[in-house]
């Protein structure tokens, strides 16, 4: 059965106040921008959002935190979003901050229905103690800290070691970009754009792929399948100019010699 949307605000009309959001991507690199776009004239508030970073300020996620949509990011980076950086430190945006591949593995767990695990990322610190800002008063005293997590001791290659434990992350929807979709949501990333997108799609109830190129079913080799379609629910094909209309965080050139 064909999963494909007639169009990105039709994939997104249900996602109502209040809920999770899992939103692949890295930077600017393999971000949704056009269910993003489509969440920003659905407006609904509250959202808590999973994802690497924020976007920046003018782009991606950040059109949503300027909006004032988003109440809770867990992320690994603030990165170029200034606003980001605003909202938290007054308190108007709780921020969990997770060490990258702690973030990674959370939403891996969660997809493969692993409700925990243990790993040495964070052992000796907030992460593991407790004490993190989360929320900041409108004077920049904290409002709200995490708390200390359990640590055990496991033996590993015969070493006696510390290890934190941290849970798997679900959400209710997953925003996620491919390179290649077939109408049944079997999805192809492209090198650097696979990143946090085939992790965000198996963590979502409710996964919405928008895709660069649609293909019929039984186009993609199964071995080069990233994320199986039995992972996602709606498939958004772009247009030829939402395909083009994609941006560079950081631009880096060298002078000519």
């Amino acid at each position: 059965m064909s999963k494909v949307m007639a169009s990105a605000r039709e994939a997104v009309a249900d996602i109502s106040s209040g809920s999770s959001i899992a939103v692949g991507g890295f930077g600017l690199s393999g971000i949704p921008d056009t269910l993003i776009s489509a969440l920003l004239e659905t407006k609904p508030t509250g959202l808590d959002v999973v994802s690497n970073n924020c976007g920046v300020d003018d782009w991606g996620l950040g059109l949503l935190l300027r909006a004032g949509l988003i109440a809770r990011m867990t992320s690994s980076y603030v990165g170029e979003n200034k606003e980001f950086e605003r909202q938290y430190l007054t308190g108007e945006l709780e921020v969990e901050l997770v060490p990258q591949g702690t973030l990674a593995e959370r939403l891996r767990a969660g997809g493969a229905g692993i409700p925990a695990f243990f790993t040495p990322a964070g052992v000796g610190t907030f992460v593991a103690e407790g004490g993190m800002p989360l929320r900041h008063n409108p004077d920049g005293t904290v409002a709200v800290a995490s708390k200390a997590k359990e640590v055990r001791e496991f033996e590993v290659r015969g070493q006696l070691r510390e290890y934190v434990l941290e849970r798997g992350i679900t959400t209710d929807f997953a925003f996620v970009r491919a390179s290649i979709g077939d109408t049944t949501g079997n999805l192809v990333f492209d090198k650097a754009t696979r990143n946090f997108n085939s992790l965000a799609a198996t963590a979502g109830r409710i996964t919405i792929a928008e895709v660069e190129q649609l293909v019929e079913p039984g186009d993609i080799d199964p071995q080069q399948v990233h994320v199986p379609g039995v992972f996602v629910q709606r498939v958004v094909v772009l247009t030829p100019e939402q395909v083009a209309g994609k941006r560079i965080e950081r631009r880096t050139v060298r002078n000519p010699t």
